[in-house]
């Protein structure tokens, strides 16, 4: 194996800009924390921009000697890229919609065509004519950034209520399209999040954010032709923890108005069919407790926390939804979490989460004789305290491999016999699967699986060549947790010889997702192992996990992922000396905490190469500001530094503030990457991290700073675009691991 040459040193007349400390101070509970960079917050200075374009100019020319395998990467990468590709074509009211890419484009188009025969739920017809509802690249043209956020198609499928964001700030505005003319409609408004329309057709609902904070705020209601003053103010929160949204249930009968803080929520509804009507509220808030409810036959059917972290189902009829009259359909199941409960007409799917991995089981209504029923009994409607429902048994869907992701696809058809599903692996590209449940279809059994589209993944690829295993490392306390590995057959070796490279998140309670990567391949064909740890404060097992890794219990998401990359390289899937991690966002913290904490505990070189994108290092300061977007809210995640528990706790990690761990010691390879227009992880976190840390470096490791100037907190928008800055991080990746350029 041949050895790439570091950029630093094919580079060594290239110097990092010095930025200019200015001492600040502030002091809480007895602590004063010091802060030289503070006026780096200030995004209009010329003198920051000027800091930061410096940094871009640095990074640049350390990595000028890596151009041509980024250009090599790149091309790889595409070559493993269905460029000109469609979605599965899902049915809504008269028309399927789909999604579409074209070879060259950088953005997705949508699109629909008629429904054949409006009787058969999937009656698909490819050779009726397309139309073409929004061409994303049109919306592009003349910016450097474009996302479209909600889109929502009205029910009489003549209108599509969509928003877009052209600076990657996360503040959207709202256009209203009439799909008979292809034009846009005078409608709009500003800094828009959730939509739904009414019945009518011609009432929209939308929530829109605070100016300062950005926390989704209030609903308004919209008629068309309207001007967005004119628009109803219907529902507002004041309490700064909480968000709201709108949507509406799957039978579409009713518009549903959800208020949610990290831990608590509450529901208010409303008829699609009078949108003047006043919302009701099915349940008044009561702290740690959650509910979803969706509607079925005058009952909402609830998925709710109440008795246990695992959440269990309950229903209660329309006109008395409180939780006085809350009858239990599905029990807590004390070990394996309930994520999600996809309501239909004559059944329901449940998401569960066994030994962290996602299953879906299928349960079918009954009616008092024990036949499976579509409809429930008037009974249930009115003021009586209803009988919940018989249910079957549940039928698993069966998965065939170690460690995998699934998730219920798009299902827009309330009364439907089939159920669609999304799977994948580190080793399968993404599906999208049919489940036939009750369909009378001669060319697929009830209760089997039918494939509708694997992705292609050109360029060679033979799934044969790859492996992907689940194992459990032991942390702290004895506490088991679960890795996700991938790795060419032909090139691993158990011998602790393979490069190793770990990915972590660990944070809210989300669950590290076990995807396929076609850009993941050009790694894995250069003898990388890679692995994914499922550490505490991440979902994998539930709210019970969660809740072991957040708040006064946050170190042990850190302190987890330092025992994966132990017991990893102990157990033969990596050389010592040879391993990079990588983390983004809250997975910037992670990656931030993890060095400080390796070097406190005297083992500075167990890292050799960190990726930190969009990181969240500057805990202190952040969580100190509550102007700023999210950190109210986040008090339910990280703690109120304003009170001593959580502001010691909070302090003794924050990557930030104990940097001087670094002090004299060596620092691990590094390339932080950040936006200029991020709402989330504001730009100066990363900033301020890499200019203290310079400070204190001695040794001659590259420590790169990389700032998008025209994106927010994912990066570029464009699939060409994105791309490039994943062949830029691999570059930086192999080089510092001393790899062969080629793939094998």
């Amino acid at each position: 194996m041949s050895h790439a040459s570091n950029p630093a040193e094919s580079n060594p007349s290239a110097q990092p800009p010095i930025a200019r400390r200015d001492p600040a101070a502030t002091t809480l509970h007895g602590v004063t924390l010091h802060d030289d960079f503070r006026w780096m917050r200030d995004k209009s200075s010329p003198e920051l921009l000027a800091y930061l374009n410096a940094e871009n100019d640095y990074t640049a020319a350390v990595m000028a000697p890596t151009a041509e395998l980024q250009t090599s990467l790149y091309d790889e990468m595409l070559s493993h890229i269905q460029e000109t590709d469609e979605s599965v074509p899902y049915r809504l009211g008269d028309w399927f919609y789909s999604t579409r890419t074209v070879e060259g484009s950088q953005y997705p188009i949508h699109c629909r065509r008629a429904a054949a025969n409006p009787d058969l739920n999937f009656a698909f017809d490819p050779t009726q004519p397309e139309q073409v509802i929004l061409d994303v690249n049109q919306l592009a043209e003349g910016k450097p950034f474009m996302d479209v956020g909600a889109m929502a198609i009205s029910p009489d499928g003549n209108l599509l209520a969509y928003s877009t964001d052209s600076t990657g700030f996360r503040q959207y505005t709202l256009h209203i399209r009439d799909l008979r003319t292809g034009a846009d409609l005078a409608d709009t408004a500003e800094r828009v999040g959730s939509l739904a329309w009414a019945a009518d057709s011609r009432t929209l609902f939308y929530s829109t954010e605070d100016e300062t904070t950005k926390r989704q705020d209030r609903i308004f209601r919209h008629t068309l032709g309207q001007l967005s003053v004119e628009d109803a103010l219907i529902f507002g929160e004041q309490d700064a923890r909480f968000n709201v949204g709108v949507g509406r249930t799957r039978d579409g009968l009713y518009l549903m108005i959800e208020s949610g803080s990290h831990t608590t929520n509450e529901v208010c509804f409303l008829p699609a069919a009078d949108p003047s009507a006043k919302p009701r509220l099915i349940a008044p808030r009561l702290d740690e407790q959650e509910y979803y409810p969706d509607h079925r036959d005058g009952l909402f059917f609830i998925r709710t926390n109440d008795a246990g972290k695992n959440f269990r189902v309950v229903a209660a009829p329309v006109a008395t939804p409180g939780r006085d009259h809350w009858q239990e359909l599905v029990p807590l199941d004390p070990e394996h979490p309930l994520e999600d409960f996809d309501l239909f007409q004559s059944f329901a799917v449940a998401t569960r989460r066994k030994l962290g991995l996602p299953t879906l089981e299928v349960l079918r209504f009954l009616d008092e004789s024990g036949a499976p029923s579509i409809a429930v009994s008037s009974r249930w409607v009115g003021s009586t305290l209803p009988t919940p429902p018989k249910l079957a048994a549940p039928v698993a869907i069966a998965f065939p491999e170690p460690t995998y992701s699934t998730a219920a696809h798009v299902n827009r058809i309330f009364s439907t016999g089939v159920f669609r599903y999304s799977y994948q692996s580190l080793v399968s590209p993404p599906s999208v699967y049919e489940y036939n449940i009750a369909h009378a279809d001669p060319t697929l059994p009830i209760g089997q699986s039918r494939l509708l589209k694997q992705q292609e993944v050109p360029g060679g690829f033979d799934p044969a060549r790859y492996a992907s295993e689940r194992l459990w490392i032991t942390a702290s306390g004895g506490t088991k947790v679960p890795i996700s590995i991938v790795y060419r057959r032909d090139s691993f070796h158990r011998d602790a010889t393979n490069p190793l490279y770990i990915y972590g998140y660990g944070s809210y309670g989300y669950p590290l997702p076990v995807g396929f990567s076609p850009s993941r391949l050009s790694l894995l064909d250069r003898g990388i192992v890679m692995a994914y740890a499922h550490i505490r404060g991440g979902g994998e097992l539930g709210d019970q996990w969660h809740d072991a890794g957040k708040m006064q219990l946050k170190r042990n998401t850190f302190t987890d992922f330092i025992a994966a990359v132990e017991q990893l390289v102990m157990r033969g899937y990596g050389n010592a000396n040879k391993v990079a991690i990588e983390g983004a966002s809250a997975g910037g913290l992670l990656m931030g905490a993890v060095v400080n904490l390796a070097a406190a505990a005297g083992k500075p070189s167990l890292f050799r190469v960190v990726l930190s994108h969009v990181p969240f290092v500057d805990v202190m300061n952040t969580m100190l500001d509550a102007t700023l977007p999210l950190t109210v809210a986040e008090y339910e995640e990280w703690g109120n530094p304003n009170e001593p528990e959580a502001f010691a706790t909070m302090l003794s990690y924050s990557p930030y503030d104990n940097l001087n761990s670094l002090q004299g010691v060596p620092i691990p390879a590094m390339l932080v990457k950040t936006s200029l227009n991020d709402s989330q992880v504001m730009f100066w976190e990363p900033a301020k991290y890499v200019a203290k840390l310079r400070t204190l470096k001695t040794d001659a490791t590259p420590l790169l700073l990389h700032i998008n100037m025209d994106a927010g907190h994912g990066g570029a928008s464009g699939r060409y675009d994105y791309l490039k800055e994943i062949a830029f991080d691999y570059a930086f990746l192999l080089t510092q691991l001393g790899i062969s350029t080629k793939s094998q």
